[in-house]
């Protein structure tokens, strides 16, 4: 049986801030907004993607970069996310309840917060992330940094291995570590063709 994939944000019980709009970002967004979480972006559309072409990604012939962003900041933004262009964030603190993100336009709040602002480490910095040895964001196969609540991705949790495949797999464990909390069990956001023929109706390739 698969989770509900809602579209939109009835019924949502918990909030998440992603902090940067490249694969890892985007892939995390995607998770969590099509599955009823209240979801704000801010991309400063300063990912590598732009420069890449990829024909590394399985399932995917080849592509342009920037063709592949345009079609997942669609994605995100048909399951309702809330997407801050040319927003760049600040800083990010812990509160009582929460975290605390800041940019030049406003102040934002949420229940969980995930990082995947490339190699730039200094938000994680900042919150009071840990570091490894390597000087890297110290996170668990969840991407959970030693903040609670708090999570990293793609390039910030390793030394070289920058990869667009390895970057959604990184925002799509984050995302599913956060449904995992915010449900109070395990989460699997695993669709059948029943929930494609709900969701997309007569949009439904044959």
């Amino acid at each position: 049986m698969s989770n509900e994939t809602t579209g939109d944000d009835s019924g949502t019980d918990g909030s998440v801030i992603i902090v940067g709009g490249g694969a890892a970002g985007l892939s995390a967004a995607l998770f969590t907004a099509k599955n009823g979480l209240e979801t704000t972006v801010f991309d400063a559309d300063e990912t590598w993607m732009h420069k890449a072409h990829l024909f590394n990604y399985l399932g995917i012939g080849s592509v342009g970069g920037s063709e592949f962003l345009a079609t997942a900041r669609q994605q995100v933004d048909d399951f309702g996310a809330d997407r801050h262009q040319d927003e760049p964030v600040t800083s990010v603190t812990e509160t009582d309840d929460g975290f605390a993100v800041e940019t030049d336009d406003g102040h934002y709040e949420a229940d969980y917060v995930v990082l995947a602002t490339g190699a730039n480490r200094d938000l994680a910095e900042g919150a009071g992330c840990e570091f490894t040895d390597a000087d890297v964001v110290d996170v668990g196969v969840e991407m959970e940094t030693s903040v609670s609540g708090l999570y990293a991705t793609g390039a910030m949790v390793r030394p070289e291995e920058w990869q667009a495949a390895i970057a959604v797999g990184d925002g799509a464990a984050a995302a599913l570590n956060i449904l995992s909390s915010v449900k109070g069990e395990h989460y699997h956001d695993f669709d059948v063709p029943a929930d494609a023929a709900r969701v997309f109706g007569e949009q439904l390739a044959e």
